[in-house]
């Protein structure tokens, strides 16, 4: 029996979680030989290069397996701008100047914000809709993330390194939204350029900063672990996007610091707290209450056209262009006719409209 595109979703979104997750804990071994804005071109750097090859290997197996998904195309520049503009500059660099300012526990606890903006942004600009068991299903696990990063020790900071901290947090936010408005384009080609742009504009503000490159072995893990965190992982997020839109995809996302924790016990020799397991137990909640979440209702589609993989079920009744691959799924520009009905939903690129 086919998962459904929200349990799809669910895994996709939680396998990113996890494979970020370990980033934390392995840069923490890293960080004594680079320094924090030089190791995030890097792990930038080693997503996109890594990708590459994935594209060149597709690319060997023959044009029918990229042409299956939506190419990037010229309308979407000035979002793929926005979101190397917000993702891999203004976020980084803000988290920096942040960090100057605030004591480890005071940034520890506002870098929880993302995902609370995320989903606020979704709801109030981009058109989602979260429902009420959807809303506490991502409060559970946005608690859990705050008590997972409450530490002891001195809650210190200014309000300029505060005002920096969530602005890096509404940054990558803004990175989430834009990169679900995307999501229906090819993920693999969408994380490659977005990783290697945000890697190169890092790595050239790290070098004008006087930032030295580490030594063989640092630069190979940096490249590596962003291979698997900062490639593989955007890449299963941006079709968790796809299924589920920006606000849900936060909340599962929002798991990953709990991944991280449980690294560092073997990794680097640290114990579990009991917050950690309290943490692990909002979050596992929300997770639950996330997955058994309903949304139907009848609904109008407004007319649409556009281009994305897809197969002909209930949302894509349309006639084909010559030359366009009959097998299916297939990619190609079609136009959506207003469409009237009720089922199961969230909120995708499809399904955005009053309630």
């Amino acid at each position: 029996m086919p998962f459904s595109p929200r349990v799809k979703g669910a895994v996709l979104g939680l396998s990113a979680a996890a494979l970020f997750g370990v980033s934390a804990p392995v840069s923490k071994l890293l960080l004594p030989s680079s320094t924090p804005l030089l190791l995030a071109s890097l792990l930038y750097l080693g997503g996109g290069l890594g990708l590459s090859v994935l594209e060149l290997l597709r690319r060997m197996r023959g044009p029918g397996v990229k042409a299956a998904e939506a190419s990037i195309g010229r309308r979407d520049v000035p979002l793929l701008a926005g979101v190397i503009l917000c993702g891999g500059i203004l976020g980084p660099v803000l988290m920096l100047l942040g960090l100057q300012r605030m004591s480890g526990v005071a940034a520890s606890l506002l870098l929880n914000l993302e995902g609370p903006f995320t989903i606020l942004l979704a709801l109030w600009v981009f058109g989602e809709h979260l429902g009420r068991s959807g809303t506490l299903a991502a409060g559970f696990i946005m608690a859990g993330a705050a008590v997972l990063g409450f530490q002891e020790g001195e809650l210190r900071g200014d309000l300029m390194g505060m005002l920096a901290l969530a602005g890096a947090c509404l940054a990558w936010a803004v990175d989430n939204n834009l990169t679900q408005r995307l999501s229906l384009k090819d993920p693999l080609a969408l994380v490659r350029i977005k990783a290697l742009g945000s890697g190169t504009c890092t790595l050239v503000l790290a070098w004008m900063l006087g930032h030295p490159l580490p030594g063989a072995a640092v630069l190979g893990g940096a490249l590596v672990l962003g291979f698997a965190s900062y490639g593989l992982s955007i890449v299963l997020d941006a079709y968790a996007l796809r299924l589920l839109g920006a606000a849900r995809e936060a909340a599962y996302f929002a798991t990953a610091p709990f991944v991280g924790a449980l690294v560092s016990v073997p990794l680097l020799g640290e114990r579990l707290r009991a917050l950690d397991l309290v943490a692990g137990g909002l979050m596992a909640t929300g997770v639950m209450l996330l997955l058994r979440e309903r949304h139907g209702h009848e609904h109008t589609h407004a007319t649409l056209e556009h281009e994305h993989l897809h197969v002909h079920d209930a949302h894509h009744q349309h006639p084909h262009p010559s030359g366009t691959p009959a097998a299916e799924p297939h990619s190609h520009p079609h136009h959506h006719a207003p469409l009237t009905h009720d089922h199961p939903h969230v909120s995708d690129l499809h399904h955005r409209h009053r309630h």
